[in-house]
């Protein structure tokens, strides 16, 4: 691990024993809400990696606890930050398997939205699927590819690329659609929004479709891209050459969210 990754002024020590009853309070609610509404609408993944993880509703996870099981399940690693990072700094992090993880709980008053992420959104929507391998390596080839597009002036196209994968993804199963993606499946609203509402288009996976896919961080989505395996994703990240579709990138014209291209293309 690069040692003077940590110099940053955003990357901090975990002090859980800052915590206060009313934070872990907070944690205990939102657990238990997630809990109800996830059990039909999340991937097996999450619900698995949450009991290797031992996450639960009691108490605020440890970084250390977590560090010890993610480490022998896949190497990867929970870095303490502040809030967020640079973005060159959060790549080379996830290249080297490591997630920055802020490290504060949201307040009582804000429990159904928050600006930024906070450790609830961190831990109980992105770490259970770092136990999954193959989900392990994706993120790793995403911080790779994240410094390659960043050194390619393309910072945008991968923004949204981890904005419809990892943030809001979708997975259609044998049970019918699933969320993976941690900003769905730590959000009371948008985790029944994104399978029941009416009102967003789901579209089938598609790497440079979604590249030039707008997005808003204010609102529900108006369209989820929807993968059928992990496999689908990690090749499509491990195999994306940003030299062989930058006219893709800089040419085609961007696409507005809830617009259905061709009726192929929908689920």
């Amino acid at each position: 691990m690069s040692s003077h990754l940590y110099d940053h002024p955003m990357v901090t020590q975990e002090k859980w024993e800052n915590f206060t009853e009313t934070d872990h309070e907070t944690w205990n609610f939102l657990f238990k809400r997630q809990e109800f509404v996830l059990k039909s609408r999340a991937v097996d993944e999450i619900l698995r990696g949450m009991k290797t993880l031992s996450i639960c509703n009691t108490h605020i996870p440890k970084f250390s606890e977590l560090n010890k099981i993610l480490q022998k399940e896949t190497g990867f690693s929970l870095v303490a930050v502040k809030g967020f990072i640079p973005e060159e700094l959060f790549f080379r992090f996830l290249s080297e398997r490591k997630f920055p993880a802020t490290c504060f709980i949201r307040n009582p008053d804000q429990l159904d939205y928050l600006e930024e992420p906070d450790i609830f959104h961190d831990v109980f929507g992105h770490v259970p699927l770092l136990v999954n391998p193959i989900f392990a390596d994706f993120m790793e080839a995403f911080g790779k590819k994240g410094l390659e597009a960043i050194d390619h002036g393309f910072l945008k196209f991968a923004a949204a690329l981890y904005w419809y994968t990892v943030e809001f993804g979708l997975m259609s199963t044998q049970e019918g659609l699933r969320i993976y993606g941690a900003g769905i499946t730590s959000s009371k609203g948008e985790s029944i929004y994104s399978l029941e509402s009416d009102i967003p288009v789901r579209i089938k996976f598609d790497i440079r479709r979604i590249m030039k896919t707008q997005y808003h961080i204010d609102s529900f989505q108006r369209s989820y891209f929807v993968i059928d395996t992990y496999e689908q994703l990690f090749k499509a990240i491990d195999t994306l050459d940003w030299e062989e579709i930058k006219d893709t990138c800089l040419f085609f014209p961007d696409i507005e969210q809830g617009i259905i291209i061709n009726s192929q293309e929908k689920i």
